[in-house]
Order: structure tokens, then C-alpha cells, then sequence
């Protein structure tokens, strides 16, 4: 099976479809963009625009979700920008806070369910830690 992502006319993906095999393979039973992108116009209107997307990662960076981006100088989907703040670093196609990313959790911090989020308002990561669940009579 191959997955095909529905682009609009600002490159956003609206719809990720799958398609069977003998519907994206030459006659030689090699897989081919171009025929599952075909197959994809005749199905749902050839003013349509389509890209293949991988469930596995294996090109465009990451399997295209509704809402994310197609980006045609990475030749990558791109998730939803996060913050206003982030910035999209090219070399793994991801957003990053303007701090990196967030600290490394110590064990101490992992054992208690520790998290960090991002604050927007003061540009930096916060230490979350839940409180502990009050044990079941």
C-alpha cells in the first residue's frame, strides 16, 4: 500500500489517502510516484495535487498529517509551527524552540513524571512536575 497526502493551493496537506499497489506500480511492478499520482486525479479530480508520503519515514522526512506542510526546497511535510517563536531548522525539517531543545530530565525527575513546557510568554522551558495521586481506599 502507498499513502498519498491531498495539497492545497498553499501546499497544506487536507486529505492522506491510501492507495493500493496496483495502483501506484509500473509494469514491471516497480512503485512510481507519478502513476499513484494519476491514479489519485482520476479518483478525485485532476485539478488536484498530490504527494506520496511515507507511513515510514522513508522520504519526505515524515509521514504528511492533515494540517501539516509540504515544503518544496526540503522535499519534506512539515508539522504545524508550535509557537510564534520557533523557527524551522532545515536540517531535520522540525521546529526548535529559540532555547533548543527542552533540558534532559534528570532520573529523579522521570521517576516523579516530571515534563518541560514551553512558555511562550517568557521564551523558556518550565519544569512541570504533577502532584502525587492521592492512593485509592
Amino acid at each position: 500500500m502507498a499513502h498519498f497526502a491531498r495539497l492545497d493551493e498553499n501546499n497544506v496537506v487536507t486529505q492522506v489517502i491510501v492507495v493500493a499497489n496496483e495502483d501506484t506500480t509500473d509494469t514491471n511492478g516497480v512503485e512510481v510516484e507519478e502513476i499513484g499520482v494519476a491514479f489519485c486525479k482520476k479518483l478525485l479530480g485532476a485539478e488536484t495535487n498530490w504527494k506520496q508520503t511515507s507511513y515510514n519515514n522513508n522520504f519526505r522526512v515524515r509521514y504528511a498529517g492533515i494540517g501539516y506542510s509540504y515544503n518544496v526546497e526540503l522535499n519534506a511535510f512539515i508539522a504545524p509551527k508550535p509557537f510564534e517563536s520557533w523557527v524551522l531548522v532545515e536540517e531535520t525539517a522540525d521546529w526548535e524552540s529559540p532555547e533548543g531543545p527542552a533540558p534532559t530530565l534528570t532520573e529523579a525527575q522521570v521517576e516523579s513524571r516530571s515534563f518541560y513546557r514551553w512558555n511562550e510568554e517568557e521564551l523558556e522551558w518550565v519544569l512541570e512536575t504533577p502532584e502525587p495521586a492521592e492512593p485509592v481506599a
